[in-house]
């Protein structure tokens, strides 16, 4: 059971690689994203918000070589297979359904000095947890880069692999100050929650 969680948070790390609809660079197994989303979720003192994009750019990404080949998918779930990945996302394409809170958030996120929230792989950690497994990374929001934990899940499918998982995290540990929204009326709590899901699959041609 150790060796299964440990492979499929190997994968998932792959996967994490590819979060949204970008273009993959994968040394040596080239990847083809079908879907992908990021989210952020929160509350404020009126209602809760949501903001998402689809729009994520991986700065790097790097499989072995061992990994490619027909048997990708099975190679990929081995130990060692996922090298290295960071990647980045334009913070001013989340949007919410909520238009007059972007102009906010974006205020609050400092687009123009910090223009993309970054994640950087560190390590793996394997453990027997059913809820999924764990990715170590350095995410960086508004220019403040800080160690996180993402939980991930993956799931085989016929012709490729889907990742999901989640983040909870303050956004004053980053230096943000929560958005306000209706002239100060609405105002956020700082606690959001990050979750993505994309779907993964090997180029035919």
């Amino acid at each position: 059971m150790r060796n299964l969680f440990s492979n499929r948070w190997l994968a998932g790390a792959t996967l994490m690689a590819c979060m949204a609809a970008g273009t993959a660079v994968v040394a040596q197994a080239p990847l083809a994203i079908a879907s992908g989303r990021v989210t952020i979720a929160g509350t404020s003192n009126v209602h809760a918000y949501t903001a998402s994009t689809t729009t994520v750019r991986v700065t790097r990404a790097r499989v072995s070589a061992a990994a490619a080949g027909v048997d990708f998918w099975d190679n990929a779930l081995q130990p060692g297979a996922v090298e290295a990945f960071e990647i980045a996302i334009p913070a001013a394409t989340l949007t919410s359904p909520k238009g007059d809170l972007d102009k906010n958030m974006y205020k609050a996120l400092k687009v123009e000095a910090f223009p993309e929230i970054t994640f950087r792989l560190v390590r793996f950690e394997a453990k027997d947890n059913p809820a999924g497994t764990r990715a170590i990374g350095l995410l960086k929001i508004a220019g403040v880069e800080r160690e996180v934990a993402l939980t991930i899940t993956t799931t085989r499918g016929a012709s490729g692999l889907t990742v999901r998982g989640s983040l909870d995290l303050l956004m004053t540990d980053y230096g943000v100050v929560p958005p306000k929204a209706m002239l100060g009326m609405l105002k956020t709590d700082p606690k959001v929650t990050i979750t993505f899901e994309t779907a993964l699959t090997v180029p035919t041609t």
